[in-house]
């Protein structure tokens, strides 16, 4: 289960930028095509997150469609799977545009005392 060293990954990110404030709320966008599980993240974040600045802080996940580009033609068209044929012009050669990663929109905090 990678998503185990990606939400640590993620907790230390926030801990970092947090600087020293406690984290209320964390906005995560995931691509359908990452092969990562974000019922998998939410798990493995409520796990990790007792004993640290994030202890409480609530996760929200948007999950972002994939989406590909064909290389001859330009067309545009959404993708389930990191491959795929132009619905326009039938090419092989298909860049995926989105749908891929994994960011840190945003986190909310509140101030030390």
């Amino acid at each position: 289960m990678h998503e185990l060293s990606i939400t640590q990954t993620i907790i230390d990110a926030v801990v970092d930028a947090a600087q020293g404030a406690a984290v209320r709320r964390i906005t995560l966008e995931i691509g359908e095509l990452s092969a990562i599980l974000p019922d998998s993240i939410q798990f493995c974040f409520e796990a990790c997150i007792p004993n640290t600045l994030l202890a409480g802080a609530d996760l929200d996940i948007l999950t972002v469609p994939g989406r590909g580009r064909c290389r001859n033609c330009g067309h545009e068209m959404p993708l389930e799977v990191p491959y795929g044929i132009c619905d326009q012009c039938d090419s092989l050669a298909i860049d995926i545009i989105a749908g891929q990663g994994l960011v840190i929109l945003s986190m909310e905090t509140v101030p030390c005392a």
